[in-house]
């Protein structure tokens, strides 16, 4: 079973879910590439999400659709919103992308929570294929 059929069986909210965090996590960056104040957030948050989701499906084909899967995002996405967090503080990060990284952020840190909650599940034994993959 591939990755996408695999999230095809899963509930209609968590693909609803993934439409939401693919817009903000993975098109929203390239807006920031417009200004000069926000070109280096934009590098690095294309950057991120892309090695995020390239990981994400390399481990599926090693693991399969269980808990672990959040790992990459951990791993990528960790530092990326440390990061946002710190270029939020500047003073003269224009209104435009400062509202667009908070949108990124505040997506990226929704998805971390489930993705921290289910990989320290994973590591506590919870090793079973995801629910609908079996």
């Amino acid at each position: 079973m591939t990755m996408e059929e695999a999230l095809a069986l899963q509930p209609a909210w968590v693909g609803h879910w993934l439409k939401v965090l693919f817009v903000c996590a993975y098109v929203l960056p390239f807006a920031l590439l417009i200004w000069k104040q926000s070109r280096k957030a934009g590098i690095f948050a294309v950057i991120a999400s892309f090695a995020a989701g390239f990981a994400t499906a390399k481990l599926y084909d090693v693991v399969g659709y269980v808990k672990l899967l959040g790992l990459p995002h951990i791993v990528f996405w960790t530092p990326h919103v440390v990061y946002l967090g710190l270029q939020l503080r500047q003073a003269e990060l224009p209104k435009a992308p400062r509202l667009i990284m908070m949108v990124i952020t505040g997506a990226i840190l929704i998805s971390l929570a489930f993705d921290y909650t289910d990989v320290i599940r994973y590591l506590a034994g919870e090793r079973t294929p995801m629910e609908g993959t079996i």
